[in-house]
């Protein structure tokens, strides 16, 4: 898959698992193994672009006795979000064009 269009997905990706709530990095990847394959070393580097777009929110808590990072998205990660799905409508007609080149072949 292309690294930029992948790149995107996986920040949606992201996205969409926070707005079911305020989590963690492990829980994130928990929560999108079913979806994605996304490692520890792919997750912290979107996490922190998808902060400094001001797509989501870090805060600290304590648990266990350490420092727990925990996300929350922004209303400008959820605009994200739906600026996606309506970007995806034109994405699908273009894989449908190509879909039906391939098959004259």
């Amino acid at each position: 898959m292309n690294t930029q269009l992948k790149k995107g997905i996986l920040d949606v990706c992201v996205l969409a698992v926070l707005n079911h709530g305020e989590s963690y990095g492990y829980k994130i990847l928990k929560d999108s193994a079913d979806l994605i394959d996304l490692s520890e070393s792919t997750l912290y580097p979107i996490l922190r672009r998808l902060e400094a777009g001001n797509c989501l929110t870090v805060r600290s808590v304590e648990h266990e006795g350490r420092l727990r990072k925990m996300y929350t998205i922004t209303d400008e990660g959820k605009a994200q979000l739906t600026d996606f799905l309506s970007d995806w409508s034109e994405v699908e007609r273009i894989y449908s064009y190509i879909k039906e080149s391939v098959e004259f072949d």
